[in-house]
C-alpha cells in the first residue's frame, strides 16, 4: 500500500468513526430529553406509596425522582450527617431512619449549616414524610470515599449508613423530605434536579469534524498520482 492509499484509509476511517460519534450524541440526547420529561412529569404529580421491601428489587436509577409518601415511626439513632454544597452554603444533609410498615427507609430531612450541627438530635415518634425519592449513592462524591469508621459521609450511600448505624435492612432508596412548614433546621425541599443538556452541541461538533475529515479524503482521493 502506497503511502496515498495510507492516508485515503485513515480519513475514511476517520470520517466514519466522527460521524458515528455524531450518532451516538443524538442518541444520547434523545435519552435526556426523554428523562427531563420523566422527571417533570413526575415532580408535577401527586405522591404515592414508598416502594416497600417486596419491590425494594426493582429499584434502580429509573425510579428516581418519584414523588413517595411513607408514614412510621422514626428509630431512635444517631443522625448521619452527609457533607453537602447548596445555594445556602456548606453544610450537611441530615439523615434518619423511618420504620415504616414495608420497612425502614433513610429520609433526608434536609440542610443544616456547618455551625448549626450541634443543635441537631434524633426525631422521636410517629410521623408522614413526603418527598423525592432518590437513589442509593454507594459510589462515594467525587475524589472522596465515605469513612463509615471515622463517622465521616460524603454520599448518601444507604447500605453503608445502615451497617455504621446497625439499623438492618434499610430501602436501596432514600427520600428528599419536602420542606415543612416549621421554620429552623434542618430545611428540606432543597433537591436541585437540574440535567445538563449539550448533547446536541457535541453532535453538531463531531458531524463538522467528520465533514472535513471527508473533504480531507476527496482531496486525497482526487490527488493525480505521481508519475
Amino acid at each position: 500500500m502506497t503511502r496515498r492509499h495510507a492516508f485515503l484509509a485513515l480519513a475514511v476511517l476517520g470520517t466514519a468513526l466522527l460521524a458515528g460519534l455524531g450518532v451516538w450524541q443524538l442518541e444520547r440526547r434523545a435519552w435526556k430529553l426523554a428523562l427531563i420529561d420523566r422527571v417533570e412529569r413526575r415532580l408535577a404529580a401527586p405522591p404515592v406509596a414508598a416502594p416497600p421491601r417486596a419491590t425494594w428489587r426493582r429499584i434502580d436509577d429509573r425510579s428516581a425522582y418519584l414523588r413517595v409518601r411513607a408514614s412510621g415511626r422514626w428509630r431512635a439513632a444517631a443522625p448521619v450527617f452527609v457533607q453537602a454544597v447548596t445555594d445556602l452554603g456548606g453544610g450537611y444533609w441530615v439523615i434518619a431512619p423511618l420504620d415504616t410498615p414495608g420497612g425502614t427507609i433513610l429520609v433526608n430531612r434536609g440542610f443544616v449549616p456547618l455551625g448549626d450541627r450541634a443543635a441537631i438530635r434524633a426525631p422521636t415518634g410517629g410521623t408522614i414524610v413526603t418527598g423525592l425519592l432518590r437513589v442509593t449513592e454507594p459510589e462515594g462524591a467525587f475524589l472522596r470515599d465515605n469513612d463509615p469508621a471515622a463517622d465521616r459521609w460524603y454520599s448518601r450511600d444507604t447500605a453503608a449508613i445502615a451497617r455504621a448505624r446497625r439499623l438492618g435492612a434499610v430501602a436501596p432508596y432514600f427520600i428528599d423530605a419536602d420542606a415543612g412548614a416549621a421554620a429552623g433546621w434542618p430545611r428540606g425541599g432543597m433537591t436541585v434536579v437540574r440535567f445538563r443538556n449539550t448533547h446536541l452541541i457535541y453532535a453538531l461538533t463531531w458531524f463538522a469534524l467528520a465533514a472535513m475529515m471527508a473533504y480531507l479524503a476527496y482531496r486525497i482521493a482526487r490527488t493525480p498520482r505521481a508519475a
